[in-house]
């Protein structure tokens, strides 16, 4: 593999619309050389004019490989020509380096309305798939371009909703009036370069995650397309949790900061949020809804999730103190419990969570806890045990995952986080997604002197995942910093 390799070109004109539209599109394989990149097509229709246009990450392959993708289209119109024939080159730039693919320097070139041109060293190829599946979407539509000269026998796909418990296999169909009845294009199937389109349908239904590999028989051997050996996969948008203690209205700026965490709660497009320190004025006890912070939150968010509350103790000398979750999906059962031994609510060591039962589309049925525990001398052991007790009376068989979410007051490592590790129910999210050998070492294989390893890991705040659930974590960040 090179730094960049085109891996196809497509260049269609269609008439599927009101108006005839040419569209080009370029695959492109990227060795991961740094996190900050930018990839661009540098090309020239038949204009003779140079534009770049730019390319943006579709997926990933492994820790060394991504796909990046370029589209462009434009519209025909009295004064706006189409490009027509493209010539182009692909070019990859880090910091302090520069790389291109431009054909040994006499550049790629694609005629109008030619279809597909494929990379020769890649006689069979996964092509036009998308990253994720949409809202709704329950067919999965599958190309494969093969080159004419292998004269195939059968392509097919093999593939699975269930990580390859089970596997379904479906073939592909070639036929000579595909650009036509797919895009109302002129493409001939094959065309000039050679290349064969064969396509199939996969009824997906409401799955999560879909992988995929795709095999071609011709007369002396079987050729595999199974993404260098990591199979193909898309999934639905992942579900995306955020824990924020708020400070019980002790913030500078407290207002402002409050709009600000709605705006990154949209701009992040947070699924769940698990509050702590949530306050409204305390008003003798019965308290203040107006003031409310979590439901100040809610109502600046574009469209107001669903919210459920509730109260501890007194805080600060004037606020009632508790704690909320926010779920873009219904809630359909809620309850609070106090987990301490205290229920004195002028006592800061009263301490009750929220529970939450959201029903979250192709992933079911999840139990969702925000937590705001005590420090581990003030009854964290206790309150934690008192919270895993009823999780566990929670997790039903229709339950899909568990999820502990907020400010638990012991520090990554201490006596406090050993105790849940060594409960062997719950596991860390932000470490198994940021650190996960050390995950490992601590929740999978539990290698002696272990703690050490967190001396620097100063987090309080966790999302713990019950053991058995059916989520994996994918990603990890830290929000509301100096930085951020």
């Amino acid at each position: 593999m090179h730094k960049i390799d085109l891996l196809y070109a497509k260049n269609l004109i269609t008439r599927k619309a009101t108006a005839v539209r040419q569209e080009l599109s370029f695959l492109l394989l990227v060795e991961n050389l740094a996190f900050v990149k930018r990839v661009d097509v540098v090309w020239s229709g038949e204009d003779g004019q140079w534009r770049t246009l730019p390319a943006h990450f579709h997926s990933t392959i492994d820790d060394h490989k991504e796909y990046w993708l370029a589209r462009v289209a434009f519209t025909l119109g009295p004064d706006e020509p189409l490009p027509g024939n493209v010539q182009f080159a692909v070019r990859y730039q880090t910091p302090g380096a520069e790389y291109w693919d431009n054909n040994h320097g006499e550049n790629h070139s694609i005629q109008a309305d030619s279809g597909i041109r494929v990379d020769q060293q890649h006689p069979l190829l996964n092509v036009e798939f998308e990253s994720n599946l949409t809202d709704g979407q329950s067919l999965l539509p599958i190309a494969v371009a093969v080159d004419r000269s292998l004269h195939v026998k059968r392509v097919t796909v093999h593939w699975t909703r269930d990580e390859w418990k089970t596997t379904h296999k479906s073939n592909c169909r070639f036929r000579l009036n595909y650009w036509d009845a797919e895009f109302l294009s002129n493409a001939r199937n094959p065309n000039h370069y050679g290349s064969q389109i064969w396509h199939a349908a996969l009824k997906v239904d409401d799955a999560f995650r879909v992988r995929y590999k795709i095999s071609c028989e011709t007369r002396q051997r079987v050729l595999w397309d199974d993404n260098f050996g990591k199979s193909h996969a898309i999934q639905r948008r992942p579900l995306k949790v955020l824990v924020l203690n708020l400070h019980c209205r002790q913030e500078d700026n407290q207002d402002y900061k409050l709009s600000l965490i709605a705006e990154a709660i949209g701009a992040l497009e947070v699924d769940i949020i698990c509050l702590q320190e949530v306050a409204e004025l305390w008003n003798n006890g019965q308290g203040d809804w107006q003031t409310n912070t979590a439901r100040i939150i809610n109502e600046r968010l574009a469209s107001p999730y669903h919210l459920v509350t509730d109260w501890s103790h007194l805080g600060f000398a004037r606020y009632r103190e508790g704690v909320a979750i926010l779920s873009r999906y219904p809630i359909e059962k809620h309850a609070a419990r106090y987990v301490s031994a205290s229920r004195d609510p002028y006592s800061i060591h009263s301490r009750k969570v929220v529970m939450g039962q959201i029903r979250v589309p192709h992933v079911g049925l999840l139990n969702v806890f925000s937590s705001h525990l005590s420090w581990w001398d003030d009854g964290f052991p206790e309150q934690f045990e008192a919270l895993r007790q009823w999780a566990a009376a929670e997790h039903g068989a229709q339950v899909a995952a568990t999820l502990l979410g907020g400010d638990f007051n012991i520090k990554a490592g201490s006596s406090g986080y050993q105790l849940v590790a060594n409960s062997h129910e719950y596991d860390d999210q932000y470490l198994s997604a940021t650190s996960p050998q050390l995950f490992r070492r601590i929740f999978e294989t539990r290698d002696p002197g272990w703690q050490h390893d967190l001396d620097d890991d100063h987090r309080i705040d966790y999302v713990f995942l019950r053991k058995g659930s059916n989520l994996r974590v994918t990603s990890g960040r830290t929000v509301f910093t100096e930085q951020d």
